[in-house]
C-alpha cells in the first residue's frame, strides 16, 4: 500500500527560507497530499509559491520557541499516513517523498542531510548547483548505501529530516511540551522513542539541502533554554542530554555544574557571540571545533565526543570537579 504524505514545517521568520523549501517540494517525483506549516509567529507568511497540493498554516503561540508544540500541532493538523517533517531551512531533493514512501518500516525513518555555504540558495539555484558545493557534517553518520540502517543509540535521532507514520506519533505522544526555545526536545522525542521499541533508521535518500543562516555552536544565544531543558531532560531520565554544548559553556565560564543544578554565572557577551559564530563560507556550525579550541586555550587533553571525561561529567549533577 503506498502512503499519502504530510510535509510538516515549523517556522518563524526565514520567509525566504520557507519559499526555497516550497519551491523543492513542488519540483517532488511524487507529490505529498498536503503541507502543513505550523507558525511560530503571529503574522501569515504571505507572498508563497503557488503549489500543486493545498498548503495550510496554523499558528502556534509562545513566548519562547515551542518547537515541540509546534511539531505536534503540525501533526494534529495532518491527514497524511506519513508525516514527513522538515525544518524551515531544509530544501528537499526532487525524490524526498518517493524515497520515504517507498519504505515499510513502521518508524523513524531520518534521509540524507546536506550543508550548504552561504550564498548558495540564490535566486535560480538548481539541486545540481547545491551537489557541487553542498557538504556533509563530519559528526553526524552518513546515510547507508540503500536501504534502511537501523541506529541503535537514540541520540542519533535527528529532527530537521524525518518521517514516521501518523499512527505511530500518535501512539508515542509526540513531542514533551514542557521543552521550550531551543534544545533538548528532539532527543527526548528519541529517547521515548527508543524506550518504547519504536525502530530509529537512516535510510538512503531522502536527500535535502540545508541553507545557511547565521548560527552559534554551542547554541550560547540560546543559552537559558539549554540549560533548562537539560535539567528536564535529567529529571525524565535520571541524567542530562546536550552535555557537549553545556561543557563548552562550561569551559566559556557561562555555567558552573558544582550544585545539584546548573547554574548560570553570566550571559554571554559580544566575545563569546563572536568566538561561536558560523560565518558564511562555514556551511555547518560544528562545537567540536569550539570545544577543541576552549581544551587547547587551557591546555587540557583533547579527547573525542562523548569519551571525553569532562564532557561525561556534565551528564549529572556536580561533575564540574571532574571536568577540570
Amino acid at each position: 500500500m503506498t502512503l499519502s504524505a504530510s510535509i510538516l514545517t515549523i517556522a518563524s521568520g526565514r520567509a525566504e527560507h520557507l519559499r526555497n523549501v516550497m519551491v523543492g517540494l513542488s519540483h517532488q517525483t511524487v507529490l505529498p497530499r498536503e503541507m502543513v506549516i505550523a507558525r511560530m509567529q503571529d503574522a501569515p507568511y504571505d507572498d508563497l509559491p503557488e503549489m500543486p497540493f493545498p498548503v495550510r498554516q496554523i499558528h502556534v503561540p509562545g513566548d519562547e520557541l515551542p518547537l515541540a508544540a509546534a511539531r505536534n500541532a503540525a501533526a494534529a493538523a495532518a491527514t497524511g499516513d506519513l508525516l514527513i517533517f522538515l525544518d524551515v531551512d531544509c530544501i528537499p531533493a526532487p525524490t524526498l517523498v518517493a524515497d520515504y514512501t517507498s519504505h515499510d518500516l513502521d518508524g523513524i525513518l531520518m534521509g540524507e542531510v546536506m550543508y550548504l555555504p552561504g550564498g548558495a540558495n540564490a535566486p535560480g539555484w538548481t539541486v545540481q548547483d547545491f551537489d557541487a558545493v553542498a557538504e556533509r557534517h563530519s559528526d553526524r553518520q552518513g546515510p547507508p548505501a540503500d536501504g534502511v540502517e537501523i541506529c541503535t543509540d537514540y541520540r542519533c535521532f535527528w529532527s530537521l529530516n524525518f518521517a514516521l507514520r501518523a499512527d505511530r506519533f500518535r501512539a508515542l505522544g509526540g513531542f514533551d511540551e514542557r521543552f521550550t526555545g531551543y534544545g533538548g526536545e528532539d532527543t527526548d522525542f528519541g529517547k521515548t522513542a527508543s524506550v518504547a521499541g519504536c525502530p530509529i533508521g537512516w535510510i538512503a535518500g531522502a536527500k535535502v539541502y540545508h541553507q545557511y543562516h547565521p548560527h552559534h555552536m554551542p547554541p550560547v544565544h540560546h543559552l537559558h533554554s539549554v540549560v533548562c531543558n537539560a535539567e528536564l531532560f535529567a529529571q525524565k531520565w535520571g541524567y542530562r542530554t546536550m552535555e557537549h554544548w553545556l561543557y563548552a559553556f562550561m569551559l566559556m565560564g557561562l555555567i558552573d555544574n558544582s550544585g545539584p543544578r546548573i547554574r548560570i554565572l553570566r550571559a554571554p557577551d559580544e566575545d563569546d557571540i563572536a568566538f561561536t559564530r558560523q560565518e558564511a563560507h562555514m556551511p555547518y556550525a560544528n562545537t567540536r571545533r569550539i570545544l577543541n579550541a576552549l581544551k587547547q586555550q587551557r591546555g587540557l587533553d583533547i579527547a573525542a565526543g562523548s569519551a571525553d571525561p569532562g564532557q561525561k561529567a556534565l551528564l549529572v549533577p556536580g561533575g564540574a570537579v571532574a571536568a577540570e
